[in-house]
């Protein structure tokens, strides 16, 4: 039998150690039931539940295939709008398929959408890495990009810094406020009790005694 500090109780029966659990308001839970004999704990079975799903994380990424698609001419603004879409689908663990679609007379100008291909991974930057290179499918000029884990890792530690950081920033404003709240408030307090002193003792002071009332 273990207890709530993790001390160890010795051997019982079921019986008392529901007893000892109830007594501490919590739950006795069985962690070893093959051992002879069993090894129960008393504990806050919701407590360990929830500790064990949150260790447990969330389930792991399925990464999906992901596409876009330029033309050799597009440009700069709308190639910005796809990148965007290309750094989020990598930072979410996707894989992309980066395609320049030719069409009629276009093909003879196969080396510019290579060039495109080039500049892509180029502005993307370390958080790319190609995993197959540009190559011809009929009209079409593909690559794969996949992210990489540690950049993206360092990246979203860095994000994450930059949330504290601000949340942080925002709450001590908050704080002021309140603290010059409750100085206020206490200050304002200090001056009712002085009043409310100074009007008790001048009524007590105007209050005719009992022992003349009387004589009068």
């Amino acid at each position: 039998m273990i207890g709530i500090d993790s001390e160890q109780l010795g051997v019982m029966t079921p019986a008392d150690a529901l007893v000892l659990a109830e007594a501490a308001g919590l739950d006795l839970v069985e962690v070893a039931a093959t051992s002879r004999p069993p090894v129960c704990r008393i504990m806050d079975y919701g407590k360990y539940k929830y500790e064990q799903k949150k260790k447990a994380g969330k389930p792991a990424h399925s990464a999906t295939l992901k596409e876009i698609k330029l033309r050799p001419g597009t440009d700069q603004h709308d190639l910005n709008f796809k990148l965007n879409n290309v750094r989020r689908f990598l930072m979410d663990g996707d894989k992309v398929k980066v395609t320049v679609m030719f069409r009629g007379r276009e093909m003879v100008h196969t080396a510019r959408g290579r060039a495109q291909l080039v500049e892509v991974t180029k502005q993307l930057g370390p958080i790319a890495k190609t995993e197959n290179p540009p190559r011809m499918e009929g009209r079409f000029m593909s690559m794969i990009l996949i992210g990489d884990r540690e950049v993206i890792a360092d990246l979203k530690r860095k994000e994450e810094a930059e949330k504290a950081e601000m949340l942080k920033g925002s709450a001590e404003p908050e704080a002021e406020v309140e603290a010059e709240a409750e100085a206020k408030a206490e200050v304002e307090a200090e001056v009712k009790i002085e009043e409310g002193q100074g009007e008790e003792e001048e009524a007590v002071s105007l209050s005719p005694p009992a022992e003349e009332n009387t004589a009068q």
